[in-house]
């Protein structure tokens, strides 16, 4: 029986890079020695990346089907010490490809995650990793959510979370994720914003073992230069988010001009920065910090971490996939893991 934590990691669209990137974190080193990684996914697709591609398959198998799942959740319950595999199988045919978008892959990467939540729920697994999925196949599939931060808010039932990216070089968190630029002013409530506030400083806490330096990124540019751009955002809607978690003795400033708040300088006095929307926060971090970034979600009941790209299609299934952010998010997570209680403080 093992004393390293169980990380669930999920396979990703079978399509993407996902299985490849799987199969070489069950090889590295640092993986090994630090957790017990089980992957959640279908064994067959994972035995052929692993013969197309010539990368050893390093894991034992259990089976784990909708109506027979007892097995395999025994053998997690026993906290084995060697990698598995879940092999979940799905209605998936043979009409899908490595590299396309098809819904029945979308479909299978919802169904892999969807078991790893509930293995998580139900406290059979410290964490959960997740490697990439296709938005447009789970569109396809007629899945109801846009990526995985919401599919996790949803099936743990949390009513607070927010969608972090983490890194050593920069860090933020966002107040909405996958909504058009058009919606974005529409999700801005001070409300929302307060709570990422909190959650940012719980989370980062929790991570770093200290109380973390906030900055929060106007909505446009300069700030709005005091009404000048945009209708007021700053003054109405962020600003008093920003002073009530002060008053909660959250150190916290801004808002801040987004072209200047992700400078060296900044970045040097603050310990994460709350972005009003997506790429306000990830071309930054995805510039600074591609390969070790980690996407992780705050106010879950479980853990959950994940790579901080896509499923690449281009490279799907080639041999070049670079699995460092997958090793840097089962790190997280494992570290995660080790520091106790995923229950948010509060302020």
């Amino acid at each position: 029986m093992s004393d390293k934590p169980i990380i669930a990691i999920t396979m990703g669209d079978p399509a993407g890079i996902g299985p490849e990137i799987c199969l070489r974190a069950l090889l590295a080193a640092e993986v090994d020695q630090t957790c017990v990684p089980i992957v959640f996914g279908d064994v067959d697709v994972l035995r052929k990346c692993s013969n197309l591609l010539g990368i050893p398959f390093k894991a034992a198998v259990a089976p784990m089907t909708p109506d027979t799942p007892e097995h395999a959740l025994n053998l997690i319950k026993n906290r084995p010490n060697n990698p598995l595999v879940l092999n979940i199988k799905t209605e998936m045919g043979a009409d899908w490809t490595p590299g396309g978008v098809n819904a029945e892959t979308g479909r299978a990467s919802y169904t892999y995650i969807q078991r790893a939540i509930d293995a998580a729920l139900e406290g059979h697994v410290d964490a959960v990793t997740t490697a990439p999925i296709h938005k447009e196949a789970l569109s396809m599939a007629g899945i109801p959510y846009p990526g995985h931060t919401e599919m996790f808010a949803a099936r743990s039932h949390s009513e607070r979370w927010c969608m972090m990216q983490y890194s050593e070089i920069l860090t933020c968190t966002f107040v909405t994720v996958h909504v058009g630029y058009a919606e974005v002013v529409s999700h801005l409530t001070t409300e929302r914003i307060l709570e990422v506030i909190e959650l940012s400083a719980e989370g980062l806490e929790r991570i770093r073992g200290q109380r973390p330096r906030i900055a929060v990124c106007g909505l446009n540019p300069h700030a709005g230069e005091h009404g000048l751009f945009g209708n007021r955002e700053e003054e109405e809607i962020i600003l008093p988010a920003i002073q009530k978690a002060q008053e909660k003795g959250i150190e916290v400033e801004g808002p801040l001009p987004p072209d200047t708040a992700f400078l060296p300088g900044k970045r040097k006095t603050c310990d994460v920065i709350v972005c009003m929307y997506h790429d306000q926060g990830h071309i930054p971090v995805k510039a600074l910090a591609f390969d070790s970034a980690v996407n992780t979600t705050l106010g879950l009941p479980i853990i959950r971490t994940s790579v901080d790209h896509g499923t690449a299609l281009d490279i799907a299934w080639k041999g070049v996939a670079n699995e460092s952010s997958l090793i840097s998010a089962i790190e997280l997570a494992t570290r995660l893991a080790g520091s106790g209680s995923t229950k948010p403080k509060h302020y």
